[in-house]
């Protein structure tokens, strides 16, 4: 899972050492793959969302967004995206 892209300023994500709160530290992964802020941070805090499975995807070539909507809960995969 190491290929994933980086964006520059991304603020508390990119500073020295791993961010404290587990949220914050998915919510900076979601952020460096690709995903859009306010979808990055319902994922980051929602724990039935598989963080390592959505970076696989995304690894894959899957555009963050439909990523999102594949590993979404059913009843709220519109809501994800």
């Amino acid at each position: 899972m190491a290929q994933h892209r980086r964006s520059l300023g991304i603020a508390g994500c990119l500073g020295r050492g791993s961010p404290v709160d587990v949220t914050t530290w998915r919510r900076c992964r979601l952020l460096e793959a690709g995903f859009e802020y306010t979808v990055a941070d319902r994922l980051a805090a929602s724990r039935s969302v598989d963080l390592h499975a959505l970076l696989e995807l995304i690894d894959r070539g899957c555009p963050p967004a439909l990523a999102a909507r594949i590993l979404a809960p059913s009843d709220d995969a519109e809501a994800w995206a």
